[in-house]
């Protein structure tokens, strides 16, 4: 039978709540089944496997969370949106902290409830430190500038393009040596995520906390919150889900941002820097930010990125540490280090980036 499956789920405890972020679709093709291909000898995964991926389907979940003495918690459902797609953000019961979940999908088959996963739940507690990080052009210098080269991609697993060694080993030492929380944003489609787990786990970076940009939210005309220009700009998409990241974990004692010099990534990160650091007042930010090349907001947009922009804001209550990596080609790094921009109050905080070769 088809059977539900979570195509990635998290979960992070904080002091004061637990985040859950959960996206469901149907199985795949069982090309990775142990049975069928010995753990040795598995085949990279390709981003043309995961096309499956562009269909939605509304999914209903029970969440069952438990203490450490196994004793029961939380026993809810939730609905998930037309996509597939679940955000919750609970307070903790007031009987403990939940430190176990197990997930149930309870729609499909009525009666039926399919045990999907269990989990623990990411525990942020003491110093939080938190590292975002950009995928394509940082850790990997994929080619996307030709319909050809497009569709080469999706056949080939990401290990075909060069890895870029020098970010790959910043964010080992940040997250192996510091005690980093790693975090993977790109604006890559969402059917690219095993592929791109696939690529970290065999280069040693492990993390299943992927965003991507699901493109069925992009071709939704009633519940999508991106646009067709959101396909060529990133501005709101990136910015966005850094505040999501963000609201999930909670604003952090430190915050490494890596991205490249070849998109909007620098004004992307200096635009929530200003927030955190530079404590300034979001509708500033944004008469300031709307009109840039990289936004362009919607209405629909205006609204969200004000909204959260202000719960961000109130949730930084102490001062947040920010250090922004970009990683530049030999040619670029002149000119992104002798850049200025047209707001005075992204280059007051240029000296938090860091520019450097790869």
């Amino acid at each position: 039978m088809r059977r539900p499956q979570l195509v990635h789920f998290t979960a992070i405890s904080s002091e004061d709540h637990l985040s859950i972020r959960a996206s469901l679709s149907f199985s795949r093709s069982a090309r990775h089944q142990f049975w069928l291909d010995p753990l040795p000898g598995l085949p990279p995964i390709r981003p043309v496997e995961s096309l499956g991926l562009l269909s939605s389907k509304k999914f209903r979940l029970r969440i069952v969370g438990m203490d450490k003495n196994d004793q029961e918690l939380l026993n809810r459902e939730y609905d998930s949106d037309d996509f597939g797609d679940i955000h919750l953000r609970m307070p903790h019961p007031i009987e403990g902290i939940i430190v176990k979940l197990q997930v149930y999908e309870t729609m499909t088959y009525p009666g039926l409830d399919l045990l999907i996963g269990s989990y623990i739940p990411m525990r942020l507690t003491g110093t939080k430190k938190v590292l975002i990080t950009d995928f394509d052009k940082t850790l990997v210098d994929t080619r996307y500038h030709s319909p050809r080269e497009l569709w080469l991609s999706l056949r080939r697993p990401l290990g075909y393009f060069p890895p870029v060694a020098s970010s790959i080993e910043l964010v080992k030492n940040y997250v192996n040596v510091d005690g980093f929380r790693p975090f993977v944003l790109s604006a890559s489609p969402h059917f690219y995520e095993n592929a791109m787990r696939d690529w970290l786990y065999r280069n040693q970076i492990f993390t299943g906390n992927i965003y991507l940009k699901d493109y069925r939210r992009v071709f939704s005309f009633f519940e999508g919150d991106f646009g067709f220009k959101d396909l060529g700009t990133q501005g709101f998409y990136k910015l966005n889900h850094l505040v999501n990241i963000l609201l999930m974990t909670g604003v952090p004692e430190e915050l490494v941002l890596v991205g490249d010099g070849f998109e909007s990534d620098t004004i992307i990160y200096l635009t929530l820097t200003s927030v955190l650091m530079g404590r300034q007042d979001p509708w500033v930010v944004w008469n300031a930010i709307k009109k840039d090349e990289g936004f362009k907001l919607t209405p629909r947009q205006h609204f969200r990125f004000l909204n959260k922009f202000y719960q961000l804001k109130n949730l930084s209550g102490s001062r947040c540490k920010v250090k922004i990596h970009i990683r530049c080609r030999k040619e670029m790094l002149e000119k992104w280090r002798q850049k200025r921009f047209r707001h005075a109050f992204l280059n007051n905080l240029l000296p938090q980036v860091d520019f450097y070769e790869g």
